[in-house]
């Protein structure tokens, strides 16, 4: 025996009860009159311990027109009393005080829930069988309805119409509002708007508040200034060593091109370049230099400068060499 509820053979159908608030629209059941015909109905029904029919309306339906008189259920046990009540309910116009819109999601929750188990149990028995205890097959199988067709028929019992939309964001808003690992001004807020639902104020505009909280809630907040100059400088930082790094490794392979296959202008590129150079000197302001220029561009200078001179002194030796040959 299940935590959940357990099997019981041979119910009476005549002593099902069977609520005003379940579908009507049955659709073909002949496939499933057929299938129950051929291999025996292949997955109960679920009722409430006092018989309440809660899923199954279908092949409750099938097995009446085939003239059974009784059938296996599964008898779901732990389903509240206000559900209990409300599938069991036979005129709707009962005197009752009504649902509120909270408690009405509620309810659709938990019809949802053994809804889903229904179509489990009815998915796994399709696929595998079903022994029952007198040793016969249970197989017959009915088609199982998509997630949506599922929350829709939950809505249509709870309020007898398709409100599964509506519901699942009252339910979506319970959540936030029971969930500890939010912060207390966010769950209020929640509460606050599960508070004005009951009392009639629209979902649509309650739920959209809500996320909004949630999603403000869950950012991160802005960086304060001393952050924002931080993050700056670090930035800063990283470009100047990813430019240095840049200008080294182009230096290494300058060098090294230089080294694999030295390729020499001519002696009339040289005294062309250094007549074109002439009085270069005297293009630029000294004070303006100094506040333009910045440390690469400092070091690419005193680089070159220290090339030309060790060129100067290498080709003045070779000069002098050369004339005293």
């Amino acid at each position: 025996m299940s935590d959940k509820g357990h099997i019981e053979l041979e119910r009476q159908i005549d002593s099902i009860i069977v609520g005003v608030r379940h579908r009507r629209d049955l659709g073909d059941i002949s496939a499933l009159m057929r299938s129950i015909e051929e291999v025996g109905l292949l997955q109960p029904i679920t009722v409430t311990p006092d018989g309440v029919l809660v899923c199954g309306l279908r092949r409750l339906e099938a097995m009446r027109r085939l003239g059974r008189r009784t059938l296996n259920v599964w008898v779901r046990s732990g389903i509240s009393d206000r559900l209990s009540h409300l599938l069991a309910q036979q005129d709707e116009n009962e005197q009752r005080k009504p649902l509120s819109p909270v408690e009405t999601a509620r309810l659709y929750e938990e019809i949802k829930i053994l809804e889903k188990e229904d179509s489990e149990r009815r998915q796994a028995a399709t696929r595998f069988g079903s022994i029952g205890n007198d040793g016969g097959a249970n197989g017959g199988s009915e088609s199982l309805p998509p997630h949506g067709k599922t929350n829709s028929i939950a809505a249509h019992i709870v309020t007898g119409s398709d409100a599964s939309q509506r519901l699942d964001r009252i339910n979506w808003i319970r959540s936030v509002a029971e969930d500890e690992s939010l912060g207390t001004s966010v769950r209020e807020f929640a509460a606050n708007m599960l508070t004005e639902i009951d009392n009639d104020a629209p979902v649509a505009p309650a739920y959209k508040r809500v996320k909004a909280a949630v999603e403000l809630a869950s950012s991160p907040p802005p960086p304060s200034q001393d952050e924002e100059d931080e993050v700056a400088r670090l930035a800063a930082e990283a470009l100047k060593r990813v430019q240095e790094e840049e200008n080294a490794k182009r230096l290494r392979a300058l060098r090294s091109k230089t080294k694999r296959a030295p390729k020499h202008h001519s002696p009339r590129s040289f005294v062309l370049m250094w007549s074109e150079l002439e009085g270069w000197t005297a293009l630029y302001d000294i004070g303006e230099l100094a506040a333009a220029l910045k440390d690469e561009d400092w070091a690419r200078f005193e680089r070159v400068v220290a090339e030309t001179i060790e060129l100067r002194d290498r080709l003045r030796e070779a000069r002098t060499a050369a004339a005293s040959a």
